[in-house]
């Protein structure tokens, strides 16, 4: 079983045919950003179509079991995210309405503070605020896994601690292995190892160190160092890996509605623009080459298959069934 807990960009029945190539069971596609109620109804409505046009490729998957069943009959498991939950607009109602749709990944907060929490790239993070921790609770009551890639380390260890499920960083790497705002403390990997949570391992450039993009068996032991910190039960794969990202989807992605400055996101002004994917990574056929990586530093077949799948489906049924 392969699981990618954390892709973006663009889909189409090309790039479902090129991940059912490569083996994936599951993806958890990035249905939006920075876009609110209606705008995020829109692209659900987009998914269903996508999924009536592909039927004989891919199924919208709601509980484990229909991830379970895409391996069995062949099919890909598209699980519905957000990255940001700017789609409730801060009402309390809207989780379990969106869950009823399909919904069952949100991050708590993209690149800025909101209504919420505080952002990784904010000087100073807020933690959660009253709204934030009423929003975890009902999160967890309807079946949405919680995601705080993006949101500050305080964030995230209050969200962890508050939370009545365990949550997930999906697509980041350890700040100790590669610092960087966007990478998650060891204390974040320990809580998360504590809750019962799963960090993804990214294979974003800007985010893992350049020896990992270089050479597959390097980001394994990337890998082995996260699961050193966080436990063998708590790492699995959230590549962020990314497809037809222009200009005008960066852009989107890292300004939104609500700046008219230059934003580089992860990136810096050195390296203002799109980065190469890993030279192991040229093209998501690619990442189940690391159950061989994994295999030949040492990692045993029962936790390959935690690393490569296992453990997100474990977390995924303890969160929505």
């Amino acid at each position: 079983m392969l699981i990618d807990a954390l892709q973006c960009g663009e889909f189409s029945r090309d790039v479902f045919e090129r991940l059912l190539k490569g083996r994936y069971t599951c993806v958890t596609p990035t249905l939006g950003f920075w876009e609110g109620t209606l705008e995020s109804m829109d692209s659900l409505g987009r998914w269903r179509d996508m999924e009536r046009d592909n039927a004989d490729l891919i199924r919208i998957v709601r509980r484990a079991e229909d991830i379970r069943r895409c391996e069995r009959d062949g099919k890909l498991g598209i699980l519905l995210g957000y990255q940001n939950s700017n789609l409730f607009e801060g009402r309390i109602r809207f989780p379990e309405l969106f869950a009823d749709m399909g919904v069952r990944v949100v991050q708590l907060t993209y690149n800025n503070q909101n209504d919420v929490c505080g952002s990784c790239y904010e000087d100073e993070d807020s933690g959660l605020t009253r709204f934030g921790r009423e929003l975890l609770g009902e999160m967890a009551r309807v079946g949405i896994m919680v995601d705080c890639s993006h949101v500050g380390d305080r964030s995230t260890l209050e969200a962890i601690e508050h939370s009545p499920k365990p949550i997930a960083v999906t697509h980041a790497n350890a700040a100790s292995i590669f610092p960087h705002k966007r990478n998650r403390s060891d204390d974040v990997l320990k809580a998360l190892r504590q809750s019962g949570g799963v960090i993804g391992a990214a294979a974003y450039r800007n985010i893992t160190p350049e020896r990992a993009c270089a050479d597959l068996v390097a980001f394994c032991e990337m890998i082995a160092r996260m699961v050193e910190i966080a436990g063998i039960d708590h790492v699995g794969l959230g590549t962020d890996y990314s497809y037809k990202n222009d200009d005008r989807f960066r852009e989107w992605m890292r300004k939104g509605r609500w700046t008219r400055s230059v934003q580089y996101g992860a990136g810096s002004a050195a390296v203002p623009g799109a980065v190469a994917k890993p030279d192991w990574l040229k093209g998501p056929e690619s990442l189940i080459d690391i159950e061989g990586g994994l295999r030949q530093i040492g990692f045993q077949p029962a936790e390959i298959a935690k690393i490569m799948g296992g453990n997100w489906l474990r977390l995924y049924e303890t969160v929505f069934g």
